[in-house]
């Protein structure tokens, strides 16, 4: 008997072939070039385990839930941290990669696999009921008051590295700016008069434009570093090298660590982001609204501003005794 009309026959594909026609329908929704590369590189991470380990396998429609549950265990227990990186001695590292490492590999591959599901090149998304793994909230990622204060006292103002790490510093502090939004501001990006940063589409993580408020003394600052950079270079960017070339994420990120070590910070990631975290933790127990916080932080989602926000248990008590229903009502009444 003969297919029947309304049966869709679904081509074989290479896994090559696979990652080409997602990334082709990617490009065309207009994902970041660096989104783009991740995506290859991840894809590549899973096609070079898959090859080792069930070599018989061929073609995109062969892979079950079995076999990704299956690449997830190894990437948690069995994984090289760091293997085949051009810098770092695979040997000294730990085995297993990290949970948040493991579910942006498998957020990569949903997208692909979902990409060629919608549009027909597969019958089943092999992914569907494959689930994230569960990550705690980490409640300590981001700096105290102390903290922060020991790392201002760090970088030579006097010198130019220095002081741009600090005005840099200060800027995340005070406007929660991505890392990557930093060193992309431009001078005529910054309001000096009314202190609001314009943070393009293009530039931003989600493509939507938004306006970032700062504070006078940041926005002194950041004047200051402007007039700095006119003296000395042609370009309007506003955090270069000391040569004038533009700052890499990797480049500051050690700088900040480096300020973190000597300011004895330990125990926490000190990157860009850790920065952000306590942007945004700080102006949530100082009273910022939610709603307003998703604004000035350009989160797409409330949720994800919920998880920034979460507070430890000495901020919960110290919200308990500031705010207590109670307390106010007897401190009223005399009987505290």
């Amino acid at each position: 008997m003969g297919n029947r009309p309304d049966q869709q026959e679904f081509p074989r594909i290479s896994f090559q072939q696979a990652l080409d026609f997602a990334m082709n329908a990617k490009r065309a929704e207009g994902l970041r070039e660096r989104t783009l590369v991740d995506y290859v590189k991840h894809f590549g991470y899973f096609v070079n385990w898959l090859t080792e380990k069930y070599p018989e396998i061929e073609f995109a429609d062969e892979l079950t839930s079995t076999i990704f549950r299956d690449h997830i265990n190894y990437m948690r227990y069995d994984a090289k941290r760091y293997s085949g990186h051009k810098f770092i001695n695979e040997d000294n590292q730990r085995i297993g990669l990290t949970d948040t490492t493991v579910n942006i590999r498998l957020r990569t591959l949903k997208a692909i696999f979902n990409q060629l599901r919608r549009d027909r090149l597969i019958e089943v998304n092999p992914l569907e009921n494959v689930n994230l793994l569960r990550q705690d909230i980490d409640l300590t990622n981001c700096l105290t008051d102390e903290e922060v204060k020991a790392i201002l006292n760090q970088p030579n103002q006097k010198d130019f590295v220095g002081y741009r790490d600090y005005v840099g510093i200060v800027t995340m502090l005070d406007s929660g700016l991505r890392i990557g939004e930093l060193l992309s501001l431009r001078t005529g990006d910054i309001d000096f008069q009314t202190r609001f940063i314009t943070i393009p589409g293009e530039r931003s993580k989600n493509r939507k434009p938004r306006l970032v408020p700062i504070s006078t003394h940041c926005s002194k600052l950041l004047l200051q570093l402007a007039s700095e950079n006119k003296q000395h270079f042609s370009t309007d960017r506003m955090f270069m090298s000391c040569f004038g070339e533009p700052l890499g994420q990797n480049q500051f990120n050690k700088r900040l660590k480096y300020y973190g070590q000597k300011a004895g910070v330990n125990g926490k990631k000190m990157t860009a982001h850790v920065y952000r975290h306590t942007w945004a933790k700080t102006l949530t127990l100082n009273g910022a609204d939610p709603f307003s916080l998703q604004k000035m932080g350009g989160w797409s989602d409330i949720r994800t501003v919920r998880r920034y926000i979460q507070m430890d248990t000495a901020d919960i008590r110290k919200s308990h005794d500031d705010f207590s229903p109670l307390s106010k009502i007897l401190t009223r009444t005399g009987r505290i």
